[in-house]
């Protein structure tokens, strides 16, 4: 049985990394915008040529390129079995091109994970977070510290942080999503279609509950 699915969630709440495990389980893509746009361009599509000119200027590219990007990548065969669409639809404009196309292709979304966390833990778990640019291991200095201060566990070398990994951006970021993709939250609770997770868990534990939902068995971990 299809399993299509669209994953909502501020950022830091922890969404693409259960996108990425459901699909992984259910071997199904997991489209996120990024990774589709810069398919695109690496490709020399068309529509990629358009997108690489916006994304040079350090614009963000149109709805309507998006949603042509979104057909083009649902229609190719490994979505037979289902998908997952992580970071789109980013907004209401953006939701009704997307069930616009599914009408064309004749697909429809099954699922939306409302992946729900309290906004001062989103903020934490951005200006605290910490990566290891050598071996790409990640830390939160408030939720996953590492044994040594500021060295990576695995090969002891020194910890980062993001420029923009910070509480006033952290802040910024979070208020830019309630005003664009919040009322998103709404439109698919009208379509009868979202399921609102807790994400302040352990990661296996949302999956799990995320994998009962969908009528799966996860093995315990």
């Amino acid at each position: 049985m299809k399993k299509r699915m669209i994953f909502l969630g501020p950022p830091g709440s922890g969404k693409g990394t259960q996108a990425g495990k459901v699909a992984e389980s259910l071997e199904i893509p997991h489209i996120d915008t990024g990774s589709m746009l810069r398919e695109e361009i690496v490709a020399g599509t068309e529509e990629g040529k358009i997108a690489e000119q916006y994304i040079n200027q350090g614009q963000l590219a149109p709805a309507s390129l998006v949603i042509q990007i979104i057909k083009n990548r649902l229609s190719r065969p490994d979505t037979q079995n289902g998908f997952i669409l992580d970071g789109f639809p980013r907004s209401l404009e953006q939701a009704e091109g997307l069930d616009k196309i599914l009408k064309e292709i004749n697909e429809q979304i099954d699922f939306v994970f409302n992946i729900d966390l309290n906004e001062r833990i989103l903020i934490d778990r951005m200006a605290y977070r910490r990566s290891c640019q050598s071996c790409g291991q990640k830390y939160n200095l408030k939720f996953n510290p590492p044994r040594v201060d500021n060295t990576c566990n695995i090969c002891e070398n020194e910890l980062t942080q993001r420029a923009d990994d910070n509480e006033e951006t952290a802040t910024k970021r979070i208020l830019t999503y309630k005003k664009e993709t919040e009322p998103l939250i709404k439109y698919y609770t009208d379509k009868g279609l979202i399921i609102n997770i807790d994400g302040d868990r352990e990661i296996y534990n949302i999956f799990n509950e995320i994998m009962e939902i969908l009528g799966l068995k996860t093995s315990s971990l």
